[in-house]
């Protein structure tokens, strides 16, 4: 799996973005041609080769453009805008989710549905440029899974089309609810709104680096100089995981509960499946002055933490909830149909490097097959896969 890893270091903007992935190998004549199917005013898109910083190099990608002024586009605007463009499905599609998250959080600071929220710097031509170039930039590099390190969000006050305002911005601090961040000791704006906005959209997840076989690097320069670190922002591309097999940081929240009825437990454990939980699971446990006790866990990616932790303090008694950042490998999972004798069955299969390893027909299908033809589920079950096998040798 070709993954991708933002290193935001020093924090994350849409021309940072745009100009790590040019540096990282995305022709900036593809970008380029992708946005040209766009209904925009004069613009063009270059690097400025005089912008390197000795202790990373990296790129800066500039954006000329005609329009001048403050240009109000709502994000119905974008969306249509977008929607009658030659991009690409999902080059398209993930655009339009970028400026929806804009839209949903501007739309809450300032009082507005989303489909009506006016976009000032957003709306302008460079800012739609660095986003739906960004989109078609990853795609381009053929990334298929984006990872991001927790965002440094700086401190102070900037000034926008609303006048002064506290850093991080508003619209920023709604967009990155639930994300992992953090001040990043600067008194400047370190991760903009629209930066936030492209990871909140489409990061897989937030945390350490994952394991992978580097390809490439890329350093995407930002407008200001002079800073401690280099305002830059790091990507890294490469194959994923040890081998075969995939990997991936998860996060592992844990509660001790020995005063909690046991018929409330069962529940638990669906409510955090439903709050993203990847798996969740009950252990006894002994407790303090030899009580009987259980052990809730939850796994979960890094960026559903926040939600399921919810779901622990609502719905448990537990006061404290320990978290801890876990490496998991992982198969690559497909569910196809296969026929037998009594229905069409679900499979799942589990393997890597083109291998399978596991193959599970799906209980309730059998279940449900053997009640109909009565039968035994098992032989359900075994017809099942052995219509599977047969599939896969044909």
């Amino acid at each position: 799996m070709r993954t991708a890893y933002l290193d935001c270091f020093s924090g994350i903007s849409g021309d940072m973005t745009l100009g790590a992935l040019v540096d990282a190998g995305a022709p900036l004549d593809g970008i380029v041609e992708d946005l040209s199917t766009l209904d925009l005013p004069g613009w063009a898109l270059r690097t400025d080769p005089d912008a390197r910083d000795p202790r990373v190099g990296g790129t800066s990608v500039v954006v000329d453009c005609e329009e001048h002024g403050h240009v109000h586009r709502t994000f119905a605007d974008i969306r249509a805008m977008i929607e009658a463009s030659s991009l690409t499905e999902p080059v398209a599609a993930r655009s339009i989710e970028v400026f929806f998250t804009l839209a949903v959080a501007e739309g809450k600071v300032h009082g507005k549905p989303p489909e009506t929220v006016g976009f000032h710097e957003v709306g302008a031509v460079d800012s739609i440029v660095d986003i739906v170039g960004a989109v078609a930039g990853l795609h381009r590099l053929g990334v298929e899974r984006l990872v991001c390190s927790p965002l440094p969000l700086g401190h102070g006050t900037v000034h926008c089309q609303h006048g002064e305002i506290p850093v991080p911005a508003p619209a920023t601090v709604e967009v990155l609810l639930g994300c992992p961040t953090y001040d990043g000791g600067q008194a400047r704006e370190l991760t903009t709104p629209t930066g936030a906005a492209l990871v909140k959209t489409l990061a897989d997840g937030f945390g350490v680096q994952p394991a992978m076989v580097l390809e490439r690097v890329g350093y995407g320069l930002g407008k200001a100089r002079g800073a401690e670190l280099p305002n830059a922002l790091r990507l890294l591309v490469g194959l994923e995981g040890d081998g075969d097999v995939r990997q991936e940081t998860a996060t592992l929240l844990e509660a001790n509960i020995d005063d909690m009825s046991p018929q409330f437990l069962g529940p638990v454990i669906d409510q955090l499946l439903t709050a993203g939980a990847l798996d969740a699971f009950l252990t006894p446990v002994q407790m303090k002055k030899g009580r009987p006790g259980v052990l809730v866990s939850a796994l979960c990616a890094p960026g559903d933490a926040a939600a399921v932790e919810g779901v622990l303090f609502r719905e448990t008694t537990t006061i404290g909830v320990r978290r801890q950042r876990v490496r998991r490998s992982c198969l690559d999972r497909r569910l196809r149909t296969v026929p037998t004798p009594y229905g069409e069955v679900r499979i799942k299969e589990s393997g890597a490097g083109g291998r399978i390893f596991n193959r599970m027909p799906e209980y309730e299908d059998c279940r449900r097959l053997a009640d109909e033809a009565g039968v035994a589920a098992v032989d359900v079950h075994a017809a099942a896969l052995a219509a599977a096998l047969a599939t896969e040798q044909a």
